[in-house]
């Protein structure tokens, strides 16, 4: 039968054991320090000049002292003396000095919030994520504010074949995209069912040119009472565009 419980190595009483109440006191000192743990600081090296009835710090490499040799351990201050105690991964304390909950985890005690929402495979907010859609919410509106100056939304893609683009979809079905389909020009295209695609506008990434794709159409008008040149308006009354040119309109198709 072994002396020890598998996970804490907290002592069992023996049969016929003598002075039972110093292993049942040595299994309750080990509880009281592990369960609730608390430290006052990890990868300590050097003991503290004085320290209180319960303290415990979690040392770092080339402990000094009465540590000396004890790297890795817990040291917590029991009954005038250095009690040590070896952690295992998993491993839960509330870490005083830097007003966070750490776990250990490969022997190195890391922020547990840092290690939850790093590297995370998906996020839903309100919402399940999946292995296209990483990040997923289901909201009336989403904020993204700026920390006191300007603000960014970056959309970056691997290669200019590549797309990086917004996507507007009713029913998830596209209606509209706008930005870098298949290649480096930016381009708007829109869609009545999702299938068939008619690019409105291009911006070319060379020289800034702007292409537009379809017929232009403008809204009916009248001409302006006070014009200035190149101003342009569609007269509905004779189908005809018009530009300013300065003095008198001309009609352009």
């Amino acid at each position: 039968m072994p002396d020890q419980t598998p996970n804490l190595s907290l002592p069992f009483i023996m049969p016929a054991q003598a002075q039972k109440h110093v292993t049942h006191n040595e299994a309750i000192e080990l509880l009281d320090m592990i369960v609730q743990l608390t430290l006052e600081g990890t990868d300590a090296t050097t003991p503290p000049g004085s320290a209180n009835e319960g303290d415990a710090w979690a040392l770092g490499t080339g402990a000094t002292g009465d540590w000396t040799g004890q790297d890795g351990m817990i040291a917590t201050w029991r009954g005038g003396g250095w009690l040590f105690v070896a952690p295992r991964d998993g491993w839960r304390a509330w870490v005083r000095g830097a007003g966070e909950l750490q776990v250990l985890t490969g022997g190195v005690w890391v922020a547990q919030d840092g290690a939850d929402l790093q590297n995370l495979p998906g996020v839903g907010i309100n919402a399940t994520a999946d292995a296209t859609n990483r990040l997923s919410v289901n909201a009336a509106a989403t904020l993204l504010n700026n920390d006191g100056a300007g603000h960014q939304v970056k959309i970056n893609k691997a290669a200019a074949g590549d797309t990086g683009s917004l996507l507007y979809q009713t029913g998830f079905s596209g209606r509209a995209e706008m930005g870098l389909a298949g290649n480096d020009d930016f381009s708007v295209k829109v869609s009545a069912d999702g299938a068939t695609w008619f690019t409105a506008l291009t911006a070319s990434s060379t020289d800034g040119h702007v292409q537009i794709d379809q017929v232009l159409r403008l809204a009916p008008g009248t001409a302006p009472v006070s014009p200035a040149a190149g101003d342009i308006y569609f007269d509905d009354t004779a189908s005809v565009l018009r530009c300013f040119d300065g003095t008198v309109w001309q009609d352009l198709f």
